[in-house]
């Protein structure tokens, strides 16, 4: 399996990545402007960003790795399991309830594992006890997502806690809190209860990091240790590290940013209603919706495009047969969005 990236066009407006459409924080622009000709000619010390950034999350830096991106510490992390063959003879697996993020698949499968997808609810209710009976002696991670992308939504606190006692000790748990953000769940205070999880954050969404690419890992110290051998020592750029910090320090950006969200959701869904347009209320940056009664997806993604609105086709995940999937960033911008829905699907 390989990662199809969506495609593009120039000018367009970009809601099908779930990326910040407002641009980051102006404080991020000043800082790489800071950046001499010296500091980009040397190899970066993050020591400075591994303690704000640690600060920032309220845990310890033995707890912490930092990552060129979420995506870099989900592939250490696969490698990392997979380095220790389960039984002889066997490839090691990795257990995804589905929908899922795609690159969970893509980096197993690069590491030379096999995936055992698990297939969703009509309701995409999370499936504890099926994940439970999934997990074999081949095992060696699970990847969950919380909240859920691309449907939005949440794993119950409990179900997590149930899998975490379930899985053998040597099995690790993902727990990808990529938009955290937007709904403030997070396991975070439990983690020294369960070292077999590891949680991932992305500073790319609500902080606008995505071309800066600033992720991380956190996690039990000991587990994270060999995770670390498998990230290059000086992944992040100058730019990426003090971009960052500056990202951090501006919370009345985040707090704008995450506002504008919370109404942009709240606009969409008043929209399905009007349209008579299944969606599932979300916890992240973005709506998914059913416009199978309007047309095929593809067509209302295309016919999105040739407005000048870019918009995801989900209809091939598990479950979203019919679905696109838009991101909710800044208001004005929704509203474009939404006035394209309308005179795309309105009630006959």
């Amino acid at each position: 399996m390989t990662y199809s990236r969506p495609g593009d066009r120039a000018g367009a407006l970009r809601l099908h990545l779930n990326e910040n459409t407002g641009g980051c924080s102006a404080a991020v622009v000043e800082a790489i402007r800071q950046i001499s000709t010296e500091d980009i000619a040397q190899y970066p010390d993050y020591a400075a960003l591994s303690r704000d950034c640690a600060e920032y999350l309220g845990v310890r830096e033995t707890q912490l790795v930092l990552t060129n991106g979420l995506d870099e510490g989900l592939m250490a992390l696969t490698v990392n399991a997979f380095s220790v063959v389960p039984v002889a003879d066997a490839r090691p697996e990795a257990v995804i309830p589905t929908p899922a993020f795609e690159m969970y698949s893509v980096f197993v499968k690069a590491s030379g594992g096999r995936v055992v997808s698990i297939p969703p609810n009509p309701d995409f209710s999370f499936q504890t006890q099926k994940v439970c009976d999934a997990v074999t002696d081949r095992t060696r991670i699970v990847f969950l997502t919380n909240p859920n992308n691309p449907t939005g939504q949440l794993i119950p606190r409990d179900a997590i806690r149930e899998i975490a006692r379930c899985l053998p000790p040597d099995v690790t748990i993902v727990l990808d809190e990529a938009y955290y953000d937007f709904c403030g769940e997070t396991f975070l205070p439990e983690l020294d209860a369960h070292p077999n999880v590891i949680i991932g954050r992305t500073f790319a969404k609500a902080h606008g990091l995505a071309g800066l690419r600033a992720g991380c890992l956190i996690g039990n110290a000991g587990r994270l240790e060999a995770v670390r051998s498998a990230v290059p020592p000086y992944s992040l750029s100058v730019f990426a590290a003090a971009g960052w910090r500056a990202a951090l320090r501006d919370r009345v950006y985040l707090d704008w940013y995450r506002g504008q969200v919370d109404e942009s959701r709240e606009l969409l869904y008043a929209a399905c209603e009007r349209l008579s347009l299944p969606y599932w209320k979300s916890a992240g940056n973005f709506v998914l919706i059913n416009v199978a009664r309007s047309g095929e997806p593809q067509e209302i993604v295309r016919a999105f495009g040739d407005r000048g609105i870019l918009v995801r086709d989900r209809s091939h995940d598990p479950g979203c047969r019919g679905c696109i999937r838009i991101t909710a960033g800044v208001v004005r911008h929704t509203e474009m969005a939404i006035d394209a829905l309308e005179g795309l699907c309105a009630v006959p």
